[in-house]
């Protein structure tokens, strides 16, 4: 960071406080690759691409991880020699060719040249040498995101971390209407099992759209993982209103989130506040029963409130399973889901059950699920949650060779944490080991 010599004193010195703690936190901002171990931010910090703004630079007293939007850059622009692979430089989907654009195209597309310029989309590939020997707990990639418009262009980018879908970052990229352009910071978090990609030498991220051909093209200046994360050092507070989009009614009890990041409840006049958010480019989720789920952009700016935002939600039509109507936010207990102990292989009873499960989401081609896993008390609170994970993953694997799309479908192993009974009577806790199926869209 650059410091103008005729400062005042007092804001010299809060630059130098200000620079000594981002690179205590990421490095020097000029290298392409950097490993840290027990940052501020987490026990193990790695970071791809130099923090540039795409080569465009900052002003010498802006922070990109404040929230605080950097100034519209021109384009076309290339990566400068050295450039990591995946960052500074436009990229498109595969699928794009610039003819048959489901609605129109981006400045970012118009230099589309096949032999000059061919765009494509590049993974990012985080090395993770630094992750041996560390006991894993959770995880969080932030992003410094550029340009992506999927609402304006009909683009549907497909996530994948080691060539795994990763379906809660597309509902986030799904979102985002970034225009200017400009880049922010952006942050999700690893599921359960995209925390298993972490345990090779590299994660690979990739972006891609590989259906449609929309114009629509997007840029990454860097990608950051943080690993056992302790603490975010720029936070800010969003409000609004939750409402029922055709009435306008407030919807009392809805949930709303940043998912994986920090959830409340919206009061009984529908009204919410979520403090505590990583500042930067934050998506928005609420749901409640009856209602499809609704995501919105938001600005998180440090120390400040994003207030008034409205998030209007849709009611749900309603869809058979088993002779049961079942419409987006509802909930139901798979009862013939169960294992043996300690184990993970499905019994007989369970895979017909899951068969009908697979029959519902074939019937309902839009549907998505989530699957959670649940424990009994007895052993390791830590242990129980692996096992109940493994469990759904199975009860996932088996819906995939059914030929069900696994983006369709989540999953989470909440061990002993969500009990429905007390453990006190092994009736009690035959009740608490179970497989639970959420509509999350229909």
């Amino acid at each position: 960071m650059r410091i103008p010599p005729l400062l005042p004193a007092l804001l010299v010195s809060t630059l130098a406080v200000l620079h000594a703690r981002e690179t205590q936190t990421d490095g020097d901002w000029s290298l392409q690759t950097v490993s840290l171990r027990d940052t501020p931010e987490a026990e193990v910090m790695i970071r791809i691409g130099d923090i540039d703004n795409l080569g465009f630079g900052f002003a010498d007293d802006f922070n990109p991880f404040t929230g605080r939007p950097t100034d519209p850059h021109g384009f076309p622009f290339d990566p400068a020699a050295g450039d990591a692979a995946g960052t500074d430089r436009i990229m498109v989907g595969s699928r794009f060719t610039g003819e048959d654009l489901p609605a129109g195209q981006d400045g970012y597309t118009f230099d589309y040249h096949p032999q000059d310029r061919p765009l494509k989309t590049e993974s990012l590939v985080l090395p993770l040498a630094a992750l041996a020997g560390v006991d894993i707990r959770d995880a969080v990639l932030c992003l410094f995101v550029d340009d992506f418009q999927m609402p304006t262009f009909r683009s549907d980018y497909q996530v994948t971390l080691n060539a795994v879908r990763f379906p809660e970052m597309e509902r986030v990229l799904a979102a985002l209407d970034q225009t200017g352009p400009v880049g922010k910071v952006l942050y999700i978090r690893l599921s359960q099992e995209m925390l298993q990609q972490l345990r090779g030498e590299t994660l690979a991220i990739r972006v891609d759209d590989p259906t449609t051909g929309a114009g629509d093209g997007f840029a990454f200046d860097f990608a950051k993982l943080l690993v056992n994360v302790k603490a975010f050092p720029y936070l800010g507070t969003a409000s609004g209103r939750v409402v029922d989009d055709e009435t306008g009614e407030p919807i009392p009890g809805a949930t709303v989130e940043i998912p994986g990041i920090v959830t409340g409840r919206a009061g009984a006049d529908g009204t919410f506040q979520l403090t505590r958010i990583p500042a930067g480019l934050a998506v928005l989720s609420a749901g409640a029963p009856g209602y499809q789920s609704g995501e919105a952009p938001v600005d998180i700016i440090a120390d400040e409130e994003s207030a008034g935002l409205e998030l209007r939600l849709q009611r749900s039509a309603a869809a058979d399973f088993s002779g049961q109507a079942m419409r987006a936010g509802d909930r139901i207990t798979l009862n013939k889901i169960q294992f043996d102990v300690n184990s993970a292989v499905l019994r007989p009873e369970g895979v017909a059950e899951l068969d009908r499960v697979a029959h519902f989401l074939q019937q309902n081609p839009a549907a998505e699920i989530e699957l959670s896993g649940h424990t009994s008390s007895e052993g390791g609170a830590t242990l129980n949650r692996e096992l109940s994970f493994r469990r759904v993953q199975s009860c996932k694997v088996h819906l995939a060779a059914a030929g069900i799309d696994p983006a369709r479908i989540t999953t989470i192993g909440h061990g002993p944490d969500q009990p429905v009974a007390p453990n006190d009577t092994e009736p009690n806790r035959a009740l608490n080991r179970r497989v639970e199926m959420k509509v999350t869209r229909l």
